[in-house]
């Protein structure tokens, strides 16, 4: 009898929705005709789930006793009778009963198998055996029902049920997975984003064969320093030469043996043979990177071996491919090839060396290209032509001097060609001295022959001599310029360490510092668009045509998977990428303190709210129940009927009732109005208007005689809404007469200040202090200068609310004298701030 096939729903979590896929699985293979039973399924009480179950034939559990209680357990001997084509088995890694023939439900399905039964099971990734330590690092939680991953392997087909942490949180949310009582808990617990998109990669990744890149989360969460074997990142390096395209084609085989590797191409552009390329090749063996899925980098450093190393330890690589040294033998006795170098030094990075069929067919003598041409031509010119030169004049003078003088100056001669060019072209115009000396000043004069011994010994230690000054004095240069460049390094970190202890650095000043530091031409920080993982969003960049992804950048620094520092203008050199990565972390922090800001806003916006709330309740219980209270004690009065009421007094209670309702409505009118400004819900319809035309709608229910308005006749006109800056108006006023002295009119005058109109309006009250200046604008602040009864301390902050909603602003001056001016400044287009001084004008005078 042939072994039934087996068929795994992988699901990352419970509740994305394994059981209810199964079943939908096993309806339309009903509906063709197939023989589809359940042999168990557990619906956990989701509706959908059980309305799934109705239409398939279901086989009788057993029923076990353990410790007092009935269990149900699925019945193997019963489902191997009936024999059906298919089954389905709901949880196989469930704990059986004990009791059971099996301890396992996994063992039971063996079972089925075995009798040639087809089986369509789940499971969920974190009762994978070797993942449930993974598992407990992430969700805290240790899985006791786990089964071998072998099992699910042998599988005929595994299918995975996917989906987003936020719509899992949003079913859960709905209670279509967990009942309302245990919502909030395993939505607190479990169900955290960052523990679902931990399971959500470890499914996906197990899927892939390549659990061990699941554990990066695990590492970084629990800060485990140690390189542990992540997605395969093969780093090939390449230089150009004839080999490049056979050690490229074998990287890519090595990445391509696992699921998700990825391959990057370095070429370090520096002073050595292997990597004195043409622009042509590079580019052509660019192209076959990226025809292979792979990306290009280019980095510049004086040591090829240090600067691999950066590269690929910066990128996080796994394996480093190199191609066989082209040298031959006498030049690996002069310095040895860059994989004898990188090998030692290479750690837990893999290093392979691809043979080619250009192994040791390289060139005798490389040559150098860490100084300019102009200096390796004028180094060589001086070599050569340097010490003859020297001995025409040295042999014009021959008795002004012996040989130890002539010596010293052929010595200084090879010392200032190793300045210039390094060590080799002084260790010829050493050797080329060594031959003059002996020819032209060691007797007998012009031959090769010396007789005396110590000048023998002289001619011959001197090029020794000359060479080893030479090396000293070129190592002391290059150690000169790394000492500079160490020096800028440790100089612009100390900026940046500077700049972080003082808070400092907008994004756009830190970019453009970046750009400076390394002469680029422009600099950029990206970030992933969410739902599109090729999608890129620029946060901030400065310099002409910044790179729109990283793939268009000439070097970058990852500040997250998401967030990315991006450079264009030239190849960075791999020392740089350090200083680099440390702007980037810098940008980081900026943005996270940015980002925390806007949190700190949001959040004291919240708790201006909820002061807001608190003020309002206290106002409705007092302010708001006074007049309300003087409504229904007139009301009261007038119906009394065992009272006779005279004309006079009824008049003066419905007078009464009249001033409440009109107080009342002022105060629900304030609060619906603050309650607008507080949720940015104005939205003023602006159109110009005259201010002799907004002032009298503005004065309409203030008492008469106690306003006195002067309006110049030549005002602007002004771009309002006129109903808010009536409302801002009337409130400004009302504010006023309540302060001024009884008796006294307040004082509304107007003026123009460039492109600006000013409308004043002066009291005679005590006034305010500076310090009180900018609070009476706040909501519910009456600073006690307002007997009770009489608002709520919204007039101002409604009138300045509405003030800036049309582009003008309220501000609070002292009145020359005693007392409060507030200047409500307006926007007056028809005026260029250009050319419009203070006139004075002629004032009409109106007495309200």
């Amino acid at each position: 009898m042939a072994r039934g096939r087996l068929r795994v729903y992988l699901g990352a979590a419970p509740g994305v929705g394994k059981t209810y896929s199964m079943l939908g699985e096993a309806h339309r293979r009903a509906d063709r005709g197939t023989d589809v039973v359940i042999g168990y399924v557990e619906c956990h009480g989701r509706v959908l789930t059980e309305q799934m179950t109705k239409g398939l034939e279901l086989v009788p559990r057993r029923h076990l006793t353990y410790r007092g209680r009935i269990f149900t357990e699925m019945d193997v001997d019963a489902i191997i009778r009936r024999h059906p084509e298919q089954v389905l088995v709901d949880e196989i890694a469930h704990t059986n009963i004990p009791g059971s023939r099996n301890a396992k439900r996994w063992q039971d399905v063996e079972e089925i198998l075995d009798a040639g039964i087809d089986v369509i099971t789940t499971v969920n990734i974190q009762h994978l055996e070797s993942l449930n330590d993974v598992v407990e690092s992430i969700t805290g939680i240790r899985q006791q029902e786990t089964i071998p991953d072998e099992v699910v392997r042998r599988a005929d087909q595994i299918e995975l049920e996917d989906m987003s942490p936020e719509a899992l949180r949003r079913r859960l949310a709905h209670g279509n997975v967990y009942p309302p009582e245990k919502i909030d808990a395993a939505l607190g617990n479990y169900f955290r984003t960052g523990n679902l998109t931990a399971l959500r990669e470890l499914a996906l990744l197990w899927l892939a064969d390549r659990v061990d890149e699941g554990l990066v989360k695990y590492r970084a969460d629990h800060h485990i320093e140690q390189p542990w074997p992540a997605r395969e990142r093969v780093v090939v390096a390449v230089t150009g030469g004839p080999e490049g395209e056979t050690v490229i084609r074998r990287a890519a085989r090595i990445a391509a043996r696992g699921a998700g590797g990825e391959l990057l191409a370095v070429h370090v552009a520096r002073s050595d043979g292997l990597a004195d390329a043409s622009p042509s090749a590079l580019g052509r063996l660019r192209t076959l990177v990226e025809s292979l899925g792979g990306t290009y980098h280019q980095v510049v450093g004086d040591d090829v071996a240090s600067a691999l190393l950066d590269f690929a330890t910066g990128v996080n690589a796994t394996q480093l491919v190199l191609g066989s040294s082209r040298r031959n033998r006498f030049q690996h006795l002069l310095q040895p090839d860059v994989a004898s170098l990188v090998t030692p030094r290479s750690g837990d990075i893999d290093v392979h060396l691809v043979t080619h069929e250009h192994v040791g067919k390289g060139r005798l003598v490389p040559p150098r290209r860490e100084l300019s041409r102009r200096r390796l031509v004028g180094s060589w010119l001086l070599a050569v032509f340097g010490p003859p030169l020297l001995t025409a004049g040295l042999a014009a003078t021959r008795d002004a001097h012996d040989l130890a003088t002539e010596m010293l100056l052929f010595l200084t001669l090879a010392v200032g060609v190793a300045l210039i060019g390094g060590v080799l072209p002084s260790l010829v115009a050493a050797v080329v001295g060594a031959l003059l000396l002996n020819f032209y000043f060691t007797e007998p004069y012009h031959t090769l022959i010396i007789s005396r011994p110590e000048h023998l010994l002289a001619v011959l230690i001197f090029p020794l001599v000359a060479g080893a000054v030479a090396s000293v004095v070129g190592l002391a240069a290059r150690r000169t310029s790394e000492a500079a460049r160490a020096n800028a390094e440790a100089a612009t970190l100390s900026t940046l360490a500077g700049n972080v202890l003082r808070g400092e650095g907008a994004l756009e000043a830190l970019l453009e510092q970046a750009r400076e530091s390394f002469g680029m031409t422009s600099a950029a920080l990206l970030e992933r668009s969410s739902g599109d993982g090729d999608g890129w969003t620029c946060l901030g960049s400065v310099g002409a045509d910044p790179a729109s992804s990283p793939a268009e950048s000439d070097a970058d620094a990852a500040l997250t998977d998401s967030l990315v520092l991006t450079v264009r203008g030239r190849a960075l050199p791999a020392a740089d990428r350090r200083v680099l990565g440390a702007f980037a972390d810098h940008l980081a922090v900026v943005l996270e303190r940015s980002r925390l800001a806007e949190e700190a806003g949001r959040a004291r916006k919240l708790a201006e709210a909820n002061r807001i709330r608190t003020a309002l309740l206290a106002a409705v219980s007092h302010d708001l129940r006074t007049p309300l209270t003087g409504v229904k004690a007139a009301v009261s009065s007038l119906r009394q009927t065992d009272v006779e009421l005279s004309e006079d007094d009824r008049a003066e209670l419905l007078a009464g009732i009249e001033d409440s309702a009109d107080r009342l409505n002022r105060l629900v009118s304030n609060l619906l109005d603050m309650s607008r400004v507080q949720a940015e819900a104005v939205r003023p319809l602006l159109r110009e208007v005259r201010v002799d035309e907004v002032v009298p709608a503005a004065l309409i229910g203030v008492p008469p005689d106690s306003v006195k308005v002067t309006l110049p006749e030549d005002l602007p006109t002004v771009r309002v809404d006129t109903g808010l800056i009536e409302r801002a108006i009337a409130n400004v006023v009302e504010n006023a007469v309540r302060h001024n002295p009884a008796g006294t009119p307040v004082l509304l005058t107007a003026s123009v200040l460039r492109d600006r109109v000013e409308i004043r309006v002066v009291d005679r009250g005590p006034g305010v202090s500076d310090a009180e200046k900018d609070r009476i604008f706040e909501p519910f602040q009456r600073l006690g200068d307002a007997p009770s009864g009489t608002g709520v301390g919204l007039g101002l902050a409604v009138a300045r609310g509405f003030a800036e909603a049309v582009g003008g602003s309220l501000d609070a001056e002292d009145t020359p004298g005693g007392g409060l001016t507030l200047v409500l400044t307006l926007p007056a287009p028809g005026r260029s701030p250009d050319t419009l001084i203070d006139e004075p004008a002629e004032a009409t005078e109106v007495i309200t």
